[in-house]
């Protein structure tokens, strides 16, 4: 075998495969529980809300601040390296600026999440004694959700949809997946191009593409099941 088949080959890359499956499938079981989470206790609208959530109930807090999409995210990462390795035999280089531009995406994630420094900040404004020092922390606060829902998020948001596009298109010319795969993927990518923070368009999208989202990643897990046994 040459060099570049023994690379393209499935049959190296099972452990991946399957880590990707196993990926696409927990981060389906925490979207689920965060969309629970979100129904059954909606997050405040305001800092001082998030303060006093926070010192009622810290990891309720957490959660309302996306906690689980710290999670779902470090499962993407893992999905990401096993669609680029089921794809880059037919499209190497496309394969690569998906993959590369959904890290990039996921690392701007990683960066706008405050719930952390939020969760500092409650604590802090529970026990300041002066007015002065709890005006300075709302104003920190205040601070921490602009970031939550700025620049990094979109940024994450468009780069993740681009990505997700890209492998999609690929996955119409490969044999390696489904079109119906791909469609879900093309479906789930476009209505993810317009970030949730974007008003109401930008919910509705949001909302609406949770569904072809969540049939791409199981679809893709069986996927990766079955090349992990791959000879």
């Amino acid at each position: 075998m040459s060099e570049t088949s023994s690379t393209t080959s499935p049959s190296l890359w099972k452990g991946l495969f399957r880590t990707g499956a196993f990926a696409a499938f927990v981060m389906l079981a925490v979207m689920l529980a965060q969309i629970a989470i979100f129904i059954l206790w909606p997050p405040p609208a305001t800092v001082e809300g998030f303060f006093q959530l926070f010192s009622e109930n810290k990891l309720l807090g957490l959660l309302s601040l996306d906690l689980l999409y710290l999670l779902n995210n470090t499962l993407l990462i893992f999905i990401y390296l096993a669609l680029w390795a089921a794809l880059k035999p037919q499209a190497p280089s496309a394969a690569l600026i998906a993959l590369v531009t959904g890290l990039v995406g996921i690392a701007a994630y990683f960066a706008s999440n405050t719930c952390f420094e939020m969760l500092s900040l409650s604590s802090q404004y529970t026990s300041a004694t002066g007015e002065v020092q709890r005006t300075a922390l709302l104003g920190a606060g205040y601070a921490m959700l602009e970031t939550y829902r700025g620049t990094a998020f979109d940024t994450y948001y468009v780069l993740d949809a681009v990505a997700l596009l890209v492998f999609a298109v690929v996955m119409l010319r490969s044999s390696t997946f489904s079109k119906t795969t791909a469609i879900f993927g093309i479906i789930a990518g476009v209505l993810m191009a317009i970030p949730s923070t974007a008003g109401t368009l930008g919910l509705v999208f949001s909302l609406a593409s949770l569904i072809p989202w969540a049939v791409f990643s199981v679809m893709a897990g069986l996927r990766f099941l079955r090349l992990a046994k791959t000879r």
